[in-house]
């Protein structure tokens, strides 16, 4: 393969395609990192309105980090993945306390933020530094598998050193963001997992497997494993003298979801009926007695390595005082008041389920 030949017909190609994204308007290095951060694991048309919001609210390292958690959470509302949104905090103030408000250019620094792995930072350097450092996301592994028509199995340790070596030599030292950026867009639009557009490919014929026919075989992984699922009690537990609040309880800061406030409940054991769960998870975590009434909804979700089905209960309280036994805060609140706290998708829905009534 013509490393000039790829490169140029590449980069010629993302030129006249690349899609008009609010973080590809400058190089920023702020917008750059928070654009990175929510673009793991979420698709990019999802993460404009966020982008846009987000920056908005805190347009700069310095009012990221003093913004209170809180806050940020609240912006991240809806994305999910909120790991990243309380690394990308706690890493602004990092940046803000050490590097004076800028975020840093070099590998070392940048790895050392909550956060930020080899792939993040290769993106930073690469696009908002016009470093010559490489990316290696699923859509380049999937890319650069084709290019090569390589037989490994990319989700092997050893593939993936020899994958992050060939993303290396291939990325271009005089547009290095363009190169990579180029590279993560042929694999969203157009080298496809199950169906690639090969006739459309600007670099077609310096493709191995389109030459051999085995695009449709490439990558190799592992095989996909069978994704558990649960069933989860949620209550929506109404106040005795106050039927006008219910309960909500925030998740531990360490946990998943950590920091979101949700509808209290928990996943259901073998042999427990859904309201006998919700019972003991109350019990549990809040230390309450409640009368389980009504179902509400039936939401079905899916997190990175599991299903769940969540079952929404109408419930009143009869016993004991709210305590943070497995929960870091509870609050009574109103159906008005809701917005002001941020909740995950599934809580959300049930919030818009106790509106539609």
């Amino acid at each position: 393969m013509s490393l000039a030949s790829l490169r140029q017909a590449l980069l010629a190609w993302f030129d006249a395609h690349a899609r008009a994204f609010p973080w590809r308007q400058n190089r920023n290095p702020y917008r750059i990192w928070v654009s990175e951060v929510m673009l793991q694991q979420t698709q990019a048309s999802t993460v404009v309105p966020y982008f846009n919001r987000f920056i908005a609210r805190f347009p700069a390292v310095e009012s990221l980090a003093a913004a209170p958690v809180a806050e940020v959470l609240k912006a991240w509302e809806g994305l999910g993945y909120y790991r990243r949104a309380h690394n990308l905090h706690k890493a602004a103030q990092i940046i803000v306390a050490e590097h004076g408000g800028v975020v840093p250019n070099e590998q070392r620094a940048l790895l050392s933020l909550p956060g930020i792995g080899r792939y993040t930072a290769g993106a930073i350097r690469s696009i908002a530094f016009n470093q010559p450092a490489p990316v290696l996301d699923g859509n380049i592994k999937r890319v650069i598998s084709r290019l090569d028509d390589l037989e490994a199995n990319i989700d092997e340790a050893a593939t993936q050193r020899r994958l992050w070596t060939r993303a290396a030599e291939l990325v271009d030292p005089q547009r290095p963001g363009d190169f990579n950026e180029a590279l993560m867009e042929l694999g969203a639009a157009i080298c496809l997992p199950r169906n690639p557009a090969c006739h459309l490919c600007p670099v077609q014929d310096l493709c191995l497997a389109r030459q051999r026919g085995t695009q449709y075989e490439r990558p190799i992984r592992n095989p996909r494993r069978r994704i558990p699922h649960y069933d989860v009690a949620a209550g929506i537990v109404w106040h005795a003298s106050q039927p006008d609040q219910f309960l909500i309880a925030q998740r531990p800061e360490k946990g998943m979801l950590g920091g979101l406030w949700e509808f209290p409940g928990g996943k259901q054991e073998p042999n427990e009926t859904l309201p006998e769960t919700l019972k003991r998870e109350l019990c549990e975590e809040l230390g309450i007695e409640v009368e389980v009434r009504e179902p509400l909804v039936s939401i079905d979700h899916a997190f990175t390595h599991f299903r769940i089905t969540l079952h929404a209960y109408h419930a009143r309280h009869i016993g004991g005082e709210p305590q943070c036994l497995e929960v870091d805060d509870w609050r009574w609140i109103t159906l008005t008041e809701a917005d002001g706290f941020a909740f995950g998708k599934t809580d959300r829905r049930i919030i818009g389920a106790l509106l539609a009534k």
